[in-house]
Formats: C-alpha cells, structure tokens, sequence
C-alpha cells in the first residue's frame, strides 16, 4: 500500500523563490513547517492510501485519460492561508483560474471514481502549499506579511505532463517518490 496523489509539478522561478524567502524571514518566529521547492506542486486528486494493484489502475486511467489535452500554461498569484488568519493551517500560493486545468482535475476525478475510486469530495482549489502552519505568535505579523504578496503575479507555468507521486512521511517532512508521469499530447 502506498500514499498517492496526481500532480502537477512546480519548478519555482525567481519571484516564486524570493516571495518564499520573503515569507520565511518575515514569519521565523512562526511555527511553520516550510515545503521544500524540491517538492512544490500542485495536486490535481489525492487519493491517499492505496493498494499496489489499484495503483496500476491509476497509471492506466492517467494513460488514457491526460491524451489529447496538449501543452497549456496557468500562473501562480497572490499568497494566503487556509481556514483564516484567526486559525491559519496552510500558506499558500493562489493559482489564477484556469479552465484547462479545471476541466483535466474535473476528467481525472470522473474516470476515478467511475472505476471505484473514493475521492474527498470537496470542491477543487487549486494552490501551492508554501507552508503548514503550526502555531502563530503574533497573528497581525502573519497577516501583513502575507497580505504584502495577495495579488502579485508570481509565476506562469507550463504544463505538458502530470505526475503519480508516491508521499512518504517523515519526521523532516514528506518524500515525493515518482511512480509515472504522463504526457498530455
């Protein structure tokens, strides 16, 4: 049985690096647990735990169900934090809506669960995971410092394939694992 999630991987450039940085310095007396830029992605499904064999249904429903979307790009704007700023749990990077990349998570979902698979059912929010947030001692430094970056137009990405990773929990952090990747041509 593996952890496994569908993605699209996330090269940082110079802006997304520096605002990640920025964050980092301005929130260092934060209890925050930073993603490594070696594991920045955006993830299309998570599906968590997984028999071996369901995962080779997996890598031929990604096969057949990415063909034919071709190369397409999305940006990366603005900074924020899951549930709130009185009970921040995630900091995030916001991506920019995108309609290529809604109808491809959209298709990737339907073809899973038409073939039996149990997804979380909640709507799609397509983000970066910059950082899980612990615990904040000064919840107005958190605000402002995410705030100074809420609309800035981070990064474009171009996306010609999507990833299976395989996420093994450590105590330093998560290891993505590539299991496949998968073209959209």
């Amino acid at each position: 049985m593996k952890r496994i999630f569908i993605a699209v991987k996330i090269i940082p450039g110079e802006t997304l690096s520096g605002i990640i940085s920025s964050l980092r310095a301005g929130l260092r007396s934060e209890r925050i647990n930073w993603t490594s830029v070696s594991n920045m992605h955006l993830t299309l499904v998570f599906l968590g735990n997984t028999q071996d064999d369901k995962i080779k249904t997996v890598s031929a429903i990604l096969r057949e169900g990415c063909q034919g979307y071709g190369e397409w790009g999305f940006s990366i704007r603005g900074t924020g934090v899951f549930r709130n700023f009185d009970d921040p749990r995630v900091l995030w990077a916001g991506i920019e809506p995108c309609d290529r990349l809604n109808e491809l998570q959209g298709a990737l979902v339907s073809r899973l669960r038409g073939s039996g698979f149990r997804l979380e059912e909640r709507a799609f929010r397509p983000h970066l995971t910059l950082g899980r947030i612990r615990s904040v001692n000064n919840p107005d430094d958190l605000r402002s410092v995410v705030k100074k970056f809420s609309d800035i137009k981070i990064q474009d990405v171009n996306v010609s394939e999507v990833i299976l990773y395989e996420s093994i929990l450590q105590p330093a952090g998560p290891e993505y694992l590539e299991i496949g990747k998968y073209g959209l041509k």
